[in-house]
């Protein structure tokens, strides 16, 4: 029997910025550039994003420091892996005593299992001690939303932070929930197409963190690669060669 011929009118379809719509198709069935368009996408979010938010944000992450307190870096989903790495370079790059819940697996799952999901990141914080000198630092998608029964858990350990007096701050997508109303510091991750909303969300967050662990505010130790080029890198590298330890001349 004959094949029904594709139909053509697909790829007239455009999303309110004028870009193709997602799911949209050229002529003869081909898909649209999707690869381009996202790209375009994440260059209208870097160009969007509120540079002043950033900024409070490293201020925030400065003082915590600069009083000795130790930040608590919460996330959820792809969000908790984000957390875990970003424990690490504000450890090893920023100098700060911080930890995330996800990281212990085996405490986490406890806390699930006898407490319940919903105060499970709330139970953490009390048993590490959180006070008035430390602070938080939330990624999430969506901030938590108590109404639609999203992130409850994110919600229960912002209310305990509020009420030790811990600073918050946050990197956030949408509106930013019930993180963005009770936060100290909060960037919000412009969505620029609802449908790429969590992709974005979660890789700016990687974008935005680096950023800090990055700034002249907050670094305290050179990246190893960086660290490599340049006068810093010559003078190590002329060093090595001078230590009889080395095998150089």
């Amino acid at each position: 029997m004959p094949l029904t011929p594709p139909t053509p009118a697909a790829h007239h379809r455009t999303d309110r910025a004028g870009r193709p719509a997602a799911g949209a198709g050229l002529e003869g069935g081909a898909p649209i550039d999707f690869i381009a368009q996202y790209l375009d996408e994440v260059r209208e979010v870097a160009a969007r994003i509120d540079r002043g938010a950033i900024e409070r944000l490293v201020e925030l992450l400065a003082e915590v420091r600069e009083r000795g307190g130790r930040l608590f870096v919460l996330g959820v989903g792809g969000s908790a892996g984000n957390a875990s790495h970003a424990v690490n370079d504000f450890r090893k790059l920023c100098g700060f005593e911080a930890y995330t819940p996800t990281d212990n697996v085996s405490e986490l799952t406890a806390r699930v299992n006898d407490d319940g999901w919903d105060t499970a990141f709330a139970n953490w914080l009390r048993g590490s001690r959180l006070g008035p000198t430390d602070g938080i630092c939330v990624l999430s998608v969506g901030g938590g939303d108590a109404e639609r029964n999203v992130s409850v858990n994110l919600i229960c350990a912002l209310e305990y932070a509020k009420s030790v007096g811990a600073r918050v701050g946050a990197i956030v997508g949408r509106q930013g929930g019930y993180t963005a109303k009770v936060a100290d510091a909060c960037v919000i991750v412009p969505t620029v197409n609802p449908e790429t909303v969590t992709a974005h969300t979660e890789a700016f967050q990687a974008v935005v963190w680096h950023l800090l662990v990055s700034h002249p505010r907050l670094r305290t130790a050179p990246m190893k690669w960086e660290s490599m080029t340049g006068s810093r890198g010559k003078q190590a590298r002329l060093a090595s060669a001078d230590d009889p330890r080395s095998g150089g001349p």
